[in-house]
């Protein structure tokens, strides 16, 4: 039986002090989940000093959008694939 390929996301949680540092510019992209608060990333790349991510939001007419966000590498504690319509809950 041919069962079609989900999409995969990332949840990516930082380190209490990188949440600290970027403060309000992360704010309208975290979430918050039974194991903290992370971003939701539809696509990422952890190849360089810099973290990037896809992050799919909205604008403000609700038009879909993806927004680019990167980072130091450092900042990143934990980074969890998931798919989409799931929790992040880890069962």
């Amino acid at each position: 039986m041919n069962h079609p390929q989900a999409a995969l996301y990332y949840a990516v949680y930082l380190f209490p002090t990188a949440l600290e540092t970027l403060g309000d510019a992360l704010e309208p992209y975290l979430r918050d989940g039974p194991h903290g608060r992370h971003l939701m990333c539809a696509e990422i790349d952890a190849g360089g000093q810099l973290f990037e991510m896809t992050i799919p939001a909205h604008d403000e007419k609700g038009t879909p959008i993806d927004v680019e966000v990167m980072f130091p590498t450092s900042m990143v504690r934990l980074v969890v694939s998931m798919r989409p319509e799931l929790d992040v809950g880890f069962t």
